[in-house]
């Protein structure tokens, strides 16, 4: 519900921010999370929900972008829309999540 919820704030953020060619909403904060999302040039959405004093969501946002390009988009049984079911990107998406949370959360008291 969150995902529906903010893909309706980010169109709305697109059309209504003063910038021209503006891509919308790319981060949400509140006090006890923050939702990041990295829309790719083809208009796919990759979000991640975090606490708000974790770094480097950019970062791990653009390598699960890389993971599912390199193993799902390249796997000839896979189709856009669909439930990704590759065990290599499964292996290395959890792989990314690992070293992600073990990089912590970085800001006051850290």
């Amino acid at each position: 519900m969150l995902a529906s919820m903010f893909h309706s704030l980010f169109a709305i953020g697109s059309q209504l921010s003063p910038e021209i060619g503006s891509s919308g909403i790319e981060m949400l904060e509140t006090d006890t999370f923050k939702l990041h999302c990295f829309q790719t040039l083809t208009g796919i959405k990759f979000m991640v929900l975090a606490d708000p004093r974790q770094a480097g969501i950019d970062s791990l946002l653009r390598k699960i972008y890389e993971i599912y390009s390199d193993f799902a988009l390249k796997n000839p049984f896979y189709s856009l829309e669909m439930p990704i079911r590759c065990e290599l990107f499964d292996q290395n998406l959890k792989l990314a999540l690992e070293v992600a949370e073990k990089a912590g959360p970085f800001g006051p008291g850290s």
